[in-house]
């Protein structure tokens, strides 16, 4: 990495296709060869001409010695042969549907509805590429395959990954517009406080609505007021934990804060038995875990401000002076607080208490957008690694540390409701923010100025909850069996065509117990494949009877379902001479179809049935 610098790699800490292709030889090179043997510059050009890294297992499981004959006699003829088409010619064909050339706002559309922005820092090289190429085209709109290819190589992995629905939201689509018809229905409550003990809090019209999220891949959505800027607040508190945690290991911080929750209102002058801090959430316990962040100079203006909680370069606002000054202005609760853990020798020695509350005046009026917080969100949601950047700014004992006293003492008095309702780790603020956690999937910013008695937004908590009632992401809902909840994580379209195959190939096989499984788990036994195949034509044409007699009987599934070619199971068990299976048909329409029963009878009879054969 040190020597592509500038030569094979433009970005030195990541690593485009080809150079990951010339450090996967030389990874299997050392494997076989027992040392790391690097290439000569003219063998790696040639790599790079023969498409290196769609055979590199091929060398993995060939021997050394005859690898490099081989490899090229079979490369060569496939090339030739137009065969091995690479990822970026794959892409091309996607997005292009057949035809010689692809619009450029056609690609780009296709990109935003994966969830990736074009202003993603991951993708930059990609649209300054692709922005120059527009410049030198004919029309200035299309794009041809090569122009396609030179414009997405640099980023060829990441957009691959988009495009085949590898992320953790594979139909992020549709999993917004559930997220839109949820913001819609918050934004009709009325009700609740802006917060007016802050001169500049109060000025916050309380119509403003907004809801961003960032999932752990990076894929964004925003919906209302997001571009409005708001200050921190208390949301600020359990990033200043992280960093904490992070600079000095949890035994440290812990040795000066609890972890408990206190049962008592947020700002009050009260400690544990131990005289520490209830908990870093609190007023008192956040004031005293900003002493512990290391910082060189804690004055006004201080770089640490913005360095220390801007993790993520996502167009957060800023520090800003009024604020500030009104926070300091209407913080004597808080200096009280300071004076008393002063008293108590709660601060670390030789701590100057008059500049940590300053500095925590400071913490909690950054300004934020909806946009830039939910990439704060969902950098605690990846394990402190921001999904942007792919960056580490936090380490993973830290992160789970915040989460912990996220989700047991987050939402002030509300903490306990909060988690047995939404089961998720949240921070509330009085400006209105709640900053939501859905741990390795994605974080969440709503904000609205009203507030209900407890101090939190009172359509941020409506969001939450409705969240946590579509979506099974409540920490202790079931991730395999669940009936009304929708996984977002799962692609639907994969979960039936899996459940179509299993449901066949367990009829194919005359696989009985199988099937009960599926009758169970109430699938749907009448499942069709491309053909219109059902599981009883495939048990037909192989002569299972025992596969017959259960899904007729116990599954009263169709007994004349048409393919498309018009056959019936009946005509397949004629076709493939199994007498046996044409018998039981037969017999069935015989005595199975009597005259149209109730309701009653029929649910009756085919709980007799089911528990006979079961």
């Amino acid at each position: 990495l040190k020597t592509s610098k500038g030569k094979l790699c433009s970005r030195p800490h990541y690593l485009n296709a080809e150079l990951f292709s010339y450090l996967t030889y030389c990874l299997v090179d050392s494997l076989y060869r027992g040392r790391y043997k690097l290439c000569s510059n003219k063998y790696f050009a040639s790599l790079k001409q023969s498409n290196f890294r769609r055979s590199y297992f091929e060398y993995f499981t060939s021997s050394a010695e005859s690898y490099t004959c081989r490899y090229t006699t079979i490369h060569s003829r496939r090339r030739n042969a137009g065969i091995l088409p690479s990822l970026e010619d794959l892409l091309f064909y996607t997005v292009a549907e057949g035809q010689e050339k692809i619009p450029a706002h056609k690609f780009l559309t296709a990109l935003k509805a994966t969830g990736l922005r074009t202003g993603d820092p991951r993708l930059k090289e990609c649209m300054e590429i692709l922005k120059e190429t527009l410049k030198n085209t004919s029309d200035g709109v299309t794009l041809d395959r090569h122009q396609f290819k030179k414009c997405v190589q640099s980023n060829i992995v990441l957009l691959t990954q988009a495009f085949r629905k590898k992320f953790v939201i594979p139909d992020f689509q549709s999993f917004t517009s559930h997220i839109d018809e949820l913001y819609e229905n918050a934004k009709n409550l009325s009700g609740g406080q802006v917060a007016d003990y802050i001169p500049q809090l109060a000025k916050f019209s309380p119509d403003l609505w907004a809801v961003s999220l960032c999932t752990v891949d990076g894929q964004r959505h925003t919906v209302g007021d997001t571009k409005v800027p708001f200050c921190l607040q208390s949301c600020v508190k359990p990033l200043k934990y992280a960093v904490a945690v992070h600079d000095h290991g949890t035994e440290y911080v812990h040795s000066f804060i609890g972890k408990e929750p206190s049962g008592l209102r947020f700002n009050k002058l009260f400690l544990n038995e131990e005289d520490k801090p209830h908990n870093p959430m609190v007023n008192a316990g956040a004031i005293v875990c900003t002493s512990l962040i290391k910082v060189k100079a804690v004055i006004l203006f201080s770089p640490c401000v913005a360095n220390i909680f801007l993790l993520c370069v996502m167009g957060v606002s800023c520090f800003l002076f009024g604020r500030f000054q009104s926070e300091r202005e209407s913080g004597d609760r808080n200096f009280a607080i300071g004076y008393y853990l002063k008293e108590k020798k709660c601060f670390p020695e030789g701590t100057d208490m008059t500049s940590v509350l300053d500095f925590y005046f400071q913490l909690c009026s950054i300004e934020v957008t909806c946009e830039s917080a939910s990439v704060m969100a969902a950098t605690l949601a990846n394990g402190g690694i921001c999904p942007i950047t792919g960056e580490r700014v936090l380490s993973p004992e830290a992160v789970r540390n915040t989460l912990s006293l996220m989700h047991s003492c987050g939402m002030y008095d509300f903490s306990g409701q909060f988690a047995f309702h939404v089961g998720l780790p949240a921070k509330s603020g009085v400006a209105g923010g709640i900053l939501l956690v859905v741990p390795n999937v994605m974080g969440i910013m709503c904000w609205s100025p009203p507030l209900d008695k407890l101090g939190n937004s009172v359509r941020g908590i409506q969001f939450c909850t409705d969240l946590v009632e579509l979506f099974n992401f409540h920490n202790y809902d079931n991730l395999r069996h669940f009936a009304k909840k929708h996984d977002p994580r799962r692609e639907g379209g994969d979960q039936r065509v899996k459940s179509v195959i299993n449901l066949l190939f367990a009829a194919y096989t005359g696989d009985v117990s199988a099937l009960r499984r599926f009758a169970l788990s109430s699938v749907d036994m009448e499942q069709r494949d491309y053909d219109s195949r059902t599981a009883l034509h495939v048990a037909a044409a192989e002569g299972h009877t025992e596969v017959v007699r259960f899904l007729l009987e116990a599954c009263k599934v169709n007994p004349v379902p048409r393919d498309r070619w018009g056959n019936t199971p009946m005509d397949e068990a004629v076709q493939f001479g199994h007498h046996d299976v044409v018998t039981i048909l037969q017999h069935y329409h015989d005595n199975y179809s009597p005259p149209p029963a109730s309701a009653a009878d029929n649910n009756k009879s085919a709980e007799k049935s089911l528990d006979s054969l079961l």
